[in-house]
């Protein structure tokens, strides 16, 4: 098991486009490894894209709503509907957003097999799915912000 460091607001890396894994190995598998173990040790944590942690590869883990997830190359292949959500974002502690997202998303990407997977999240997965996919192309939660939501402590 390994943590990697996180990055927060103001990291360059975080505004970077991650670039396409053309191999799916035992190296790519040992970052996906680590990305869960870090998002298991991160307190409030569904979602992780590679450069959260410093690593510029389309890579995303989840672990959010009955879906553990190691997703490569990931891409969103269709989106129907429309939704208010509040997000939150690991890089960005204690920021809260309105955002506006599809109802419902289909992502395709190589599992950590290397083997294509086709994946549909509804609701709050659907969200998950954008928000984490936007990270891999330098784009933070804060961009889609339609106001800016104070929550307390507490309601965490």
């Amino acid at each position: 098991m390994a943590i990697r460091q996180m990055r927060y607001s103001g990291d360059p890396i975080l505004r970077k486009k991650c670039k396409y894994v053309d191999d799916v190995n035992d190296k790519i598998r040992r970052i996906l490894d680590d990305m869960m173990d870090t998002l298991h040790e991160t307190e409030n944590g569904a979602a992780m894209a590679a450069n959260q942690v410093g690593i510029l590869k389309r890579l995303v883990v989840i672990d959010y709503l009955d879906n553990y997830l190691k997703l490569v190359n990931p891409e969103i292949i269709e989106q129907t509907g429309e939704q208010s959500c509040i997000e939150g974002c690991l890089s960005f502690p204690g920021r809260y957003v309105r955002t506006i997202r599809p109802q419902s998303v289909t992502v395709r990407a190589l599992d950590e097999n290397g083997s294509e997977i086709i994946v549909t999240g509804e609701g709050d997965m659907a969200k998950c799915f954008c928000h984490e996919l936007e990270h891999l192309d330098g784009i933070v939660f804060l961009d889609n912000a339609v106001e800016e939501i104070e929550i307390s402590a507490d309601d965490e």
